[in-house]
């Protein structure tokens, strides 16, 4: 079955909601809301193409609730349309620029606003998915810059809200520069897409985030794991890029290997996530600057993981 888009009807009125939604039914999935509260809490918890709002409403009429709409982070992307009567046409204005993208008028004419809705829908899908692949690397096809920079600070809220320990972590292909002048352009952007693949492959929980940081680096965001457990799953990755037996040149090889740097914190709202993001970026120095292709960790006790990892014969 085809999925079907939806739209929130906010108007006072049954009667004129329920002729709306007559005339929408058969081509969307709707809900109504007939009070501007009720409306809001909709709004921010659905996952709407577009809200159809009656201007004329008590308690707060519709050019309150657009402003509200507008100025929430979850709602000011969906397109609103204004219902209004004939003899509110000169509100026309007033609600285009609060950020309204149409009006439409009572008595309602079915084929204007089955035609009206369907643009304005087709424009929002559009807009999403334009808005979707500016968030993806074109290349790798993981997250790009764009897409971490909207994403880390909501990650690091999350980790002070709920208390929970949160891992930055950092990661470079190893010698990169002398394989790209050695291999040429087009085989190191393969070598590029199968590292990010292999990585992807071992961070596949919700709450993990990885994404292409620039160049030859990534960058990944785990969630609720400790600094050892974190620690472990990195150096897997290590080796399973190791294991792809990609021939590096001969003064660097034998093969493509990754090193990797990160932090464990459970952060206080003192806390400032940019100064962690650097003590990864300085862990992956390390990494470089110990022998590359290793994993180097910021943690309490950290020597003592490495020790406890050899000891397991785990490395």
């Amino acid at each position: 079955m085809e999925h079907q888009e939806k739209i929130l009807i906010i108007d006072d009125s049954p009667v004129q909601a329920n002729m709306l939604r007559s005339i929408l039914e058969d081509d969307y999935e709707i809900t109504v809301a007939h009070t501007a509260g009720m409306g809001l809490h909709h709004a921010k918890v659905g996952d709407f193409s577009l809200i159809l709002l009656d201007v004329i409403m008590p308690e707060m009429d519709g050019f309150e609730l657009l402003k509200e709409l507008q100025e929430e982070v979850v709602t000011r992307h969906i397109p609103v349309i204004l219902i209004t009567s004939l003899s509110d046409m000169e509100h026309e204005e007033r609600g285009l620029v609060l950020g309204a993208v149409d009006y439409i008028t009572k008595p309602y004419q079915p084929p204007i606003v089955r035609a009206r809705v369907n643009t304005h829908v087709k424009l929002y899908r559009y807009r999403s998915q334009v808005e979707r692949q500016s968030m993806i690397d074109p290349m790798t096809g993981v997250p790009n810059r764009r897409s971490y920079d909207l994403n880390c600070h909501n990650k690091w809220q999350e980790a002070i809200r709920f208390r929970q320990p949160i891992s930055l972590c950092m990661f470079d292909i190893d010698r990169f520069k002398v394989y790209n002048d050695t291999f040429g352009h087009p085989a190191g952007d393969k070598v590029i897409c199968a590292v990010a693949q292999t990585i992807t492959n071992y961070l596949r929980r919700s709450t993990d985030f990885f994404a292409r940081y620039g160049g030859e680096e990534f960058v990944a965001i785990v969630m609720g794991s400790s600094a050892k457990s974190t620690f472990r799953q990195l150096k897997k990755i290590c080796r399973a890029v190791e294991e792809l037996h990609i021939p590096q040149t001969p003064e660097a090889g034998p093969w493509v290997t990754v090193s990797i740097g990160g932090v464990t914190i459970v952060p206080e709202r003192s806390d400032c996530y940019d100064t962690y993001l650097k003590i990864a970026d300085t862990m992956l120095y390390d990494a470089k600057r110990f022998g590359r292709n290793q994993v180097v960790w910021s943690a309490t006790r950290m020597e003592r993981l490495e020790q406890e990892e050899e000891t397991d014969g785990t490395v």
